[in-house]
């Protein structure tokens, strides 16, 4: 260590890398010693554990710059160890740390220095900061520092806004086209993924401070050949003309409810910054209110496991297009059918315009297995531009989240399958279950009339429905009966299950003979068990009678009564 003398100016410090002195006694020193904040101190050594050989801290005028060093000295000397600190000076006298130009700037903040600089060499250094490759920033506040250079933190702002996480792939989307050429973009290593991250945290200093990390993606499945790559959290550090601003995607995390989509920007004081996050969050609004990624599509928000790994949020269901000639309904009920939901939805903006309502709601009601779910599908896949969403009955705690959806992605249907299980008489509920009955009937009704909105429930008990939903037009507008296949409809669901068989005319009228009374699902296994008897026979190449003979005894007599009532069996055969 040198002496410094009286008159010397300013004197910059340099404390030299050794590899006995301990990186935590350093650290102790400097914020002892030299004042630096626990954040500068980590960010100091941090330079030194990264292999840099000397960190410099000032200048400081002579006097100060000795009282340090003698400081410094003993306390090196008191704990033993070897430490170097020499001392070098600064050959700019006064003003501007960096050119000498006189300067009324306040001393800023910069990696491994604090500094005095005028506005011009300020400019040079916020353009010195759009070099710096991304790997020489450790700590996020140091990044924000650099960016941010010469602003103080009482000077930015910061607003944000949230989006339902299930909207995480449109979002996705927006964000990617919106902040596609910043000057810097950093994932952050979140310690605790219980709290929300925000702009507060990142400038957090000391050895919590939020630190670097590689971007962290989901893909998520959106129903395409590709899934949307989307991000855990990120920070972009942008520039738009000389106006600096940052932005933070996060998750925002309540108890038991779906993590939001966070977006937080923050930007100088003052009319440019605000016009650009008015601009900024208008574009996100405009993206998710469009909503490309899941429009026209089969949904479900997610409720079990997703062993692909893609789903989050909201699960895609691919389904096979149902053909009109493939619902095997009698004439009138699939004119019926047609008349209140194909040609309804392609009728609506006439509709409009005559001042008609555009919501609906449709029923369809009949014993098990007759084809409600079947029918569904053919709506859900012969619908123009509609988007389908399907609500089982232990899922109607979510319905206001399904209703937001729908209202969203218009035109929407709306599936509640086995609405009896939460519709019931109300003399028949329970204190838990009329809360839901509620909510269905309040979304039903608060509906605008324009809405381009189709509920269809499904009951297997139309007469235990509560008379408030199944009574009242507009919550209901048409009921429609799901039978039990005719013969004309046994002999169409023969030929269609059985397609892969080698089925000659006398043995579809022997099956269509042998079960009536039966339901489209008794048929479909039917057809199954014929095609394994064939299987075990001749491998498949020939259906006899005994093939049925052996397939109705397995189904309707050895199994018993419950098997046939289980299979979807005629119920004078259960008997």
């Amino acid at each position: 260590m040198h002496e410094i003398h009286a008159d010397a100016g300013s004197i910059k410090l340099i404390i030299h890398d050794d590899e006995d002195t301990p990186i935590e006694f350093v650290r102790l020193l400097l914020c002892t010693v030299f004042g630096k904040s626990e954040r500068e101190a980590f960010e100091f050594t941090a330079r030194l554990e990264d292999g840099a050989e000397k960190v410099v801290c000032g200048p400081y005028p002579a006097p100060v710059a000795s009282a340090l060093l003698e400081a410094a000295r003993q306390s090196i000397d008191a704990a033993g160890h070897g430490l170097l600190i020499t001392s070098e000076a600064v050959t700019a006298k006064g003003g501007c740390d960096l050119c000498g130009e006189p300067t009324t700037n306040k001393e800023i903040e910069l990696p491994g220095t604090a500094a005095c600089l005028c506005d011009n060499c300020l400019f040079v250094v916020r353009q010195a900061s759009e070099e710096i490759t991304g790997d020489r920033f450790k700590f996020v506040c140091v990044a924000l520092d650099w960016h941010f250079a010469g602003i103080p933190q009482n000077q930015l702002v910061t607003r944000s806004r949230q989006f339902p996480g299930h909207m995480r792939a449109d979002v996705q989307v927006a964000i990617d086209k919106l902040f596609a050429s910043p000057l810097h973009f950093f994932g952050i290593h979140e310690e605790y993924r219980y709290e929300t991250l925000a702009f507060a945290a990142l400038w957090k200093q000391g050895r919590n401070a939020p630190t670097i990390a590689a971007p962290q993606y989901h893909d998520v499945d959106i129903g395409e050949a590709q899934p949307v790559k989307c991000l855990h959290n990120g920070l972009w550090l942008c520039r738009a003309g000389e106006l600096r601003y940052a932005i933070l995607v996060s998750s925002h995390r309540e108890y038991e409810r779906e993590a939001a989509l966070r977006i937080e920007m923050a930007v100088p004081v003052g009319a440019e910054g605000d016009a650009l996050v008015q601009r900024s969050f208008a574009e996100l609004e405009a993206a998710v209110h469009a909503a490309r990624s899941y429009r026209g599509k089969i949904l479900s928000l997610e409720g079990g496991a997703e062993y692909r790994g893609r789903s989050r949020g909201i699960t895609v269901h691919r389904l096979l297009t149902v053909g009109r000639d493939e619902v095997v309904l009698p004439g009138q009920t699939l004119k019926l059918l047609d008349r209140n939901a194909v040609d309804f939805v392609c009728n609506r903006e006439a509709l409009r315009k005559l001042g008609q309502s555009t919501r609906k709601g449709i029923l369809l009601y009949g014993p098990p297995g007759t084809g409600k779910t079947h029918t569904i599908r053919y709506l859900a896949t012969n619908l123009p531009g509609h988007t389908t969403l399907i609500i089982t009955a232990e899922q109607i705690g979510l319905l206001g989240a399904y209703m937001n959806l729908a209202r969203l992605l218009q035109p929407t249907m709306v599936v509640i399958e086995d609405v009896d299980l939460i519709a019931r008489d109300r003399e028949e509920m329970g204190s838990c279950e009329e809360p839901l009955l509620n909510k269905l009937l309040n979304e039903m009704d608060g509906l605008k009339e324009d809405a381009d909105i189709l509920f269809v429930l499904t009951t297997n008990r139309p007469g235990q429905l509560e008379s408030a939903l199944a009574g009242r037009p507009g919550r209901i507008d048409q009921a429609i009966e799901v039978p039990l296949p005719d013969e004309v409809g046994r002999s169409k669901l023969v030929r269609l299950y059985g397609k892969g068989l080698s089925l000659n005319a006398t043995l579809i009228e022997e099956t269509v003979r042998r079960t009536g009374g039966v339901s489209a699902a008794f048929i479909k296994e039917l057809m199954r068990r014929i095609a394994q008897a064939s299987i075990l026979r001749d491998g498949g190449s020939t259906v006899e009678v005994a093939d049925l003979d052996e397939a109705l005894d397995d189904m309707l007599f050895t199994g018993g009564r419950l098997n046939v009532k289980l299979l979807g069996g005629a119920q004078k055969m259960a008997d």
